[in-house]
């Protein structure tokens, strides 16, 4: 009897442990977030996303006010158009603008929301017109070495002042 209400003990504390785990991988790998608040949604479009995905975080000032809740294609624009849930205890004037940005040089993607100086402030379902797209880093180093490309094509002059 005493040895199997010590199984019974072990084996709930094993299974505390798993959920623990689970719940902090979870968590670690951005899948997971407790918020049990309302929210509202926006939506805006972008022309590049780079490597923005779902559940990526949306910060002003450093601060996460809210979540990327889902990105679709738009086949009449050809934009990227990504559904932000905003918490409601953040409010932001409409005219508020938002930007791809990188945590890190290789970190991962969110959204930064610089706030506007308008009076209305965003409500469910409205839209932010202001985005800016991500910079992606395979096309800064493409039009890098383009430019050295363009400048490395004419004579350069020798030493004396003339083309070689």
């Amino acid at each position: 009897m005493e040895r199997s209400k010590n199984d019974v003990w072990v084996g709930l504390f094993v299974m505390i442990g798993l959920a623990a785990i689970l719940f902090l991988a979870l968590k670690a790998a951005n899948l997971l977030s407790l918020n049990f608040e309302p929210d509202y949604r926006v939506s805006a479009k972008f022309d590049n996303i780079g490597g923005l995905k779902p559940k990526a975080a949306v910060k002003s000032a450093g601060v996460v006010v809210g979540r990327v809740e889902s990105i679709s294609f738009d086949d009449k624009t050809f934009q990227a158009k990504v559904t932000l849930a905003m918490q409601s205890r953040y409010s932001f004037p409409k005219d508020s603008s938002l930007k791809i940005l990188t945590s890190g040089l290789l970190g991962e993607q969110y959204i930064g929301i610089d706030p506007g100086a308008s009076d209305k402030v965003l409500a469910n379902g409205d839209t932010i017109t202001s985005t800016q797209s991500a910079l992606v880093l395979e096309n800064l180093i493409g039009q890098m070495l383009f430019s050295k490309a363009a400048e490395g094509g004419s004579p350069a002059p020798d030493a004396a002042g003339g083309a070689k």
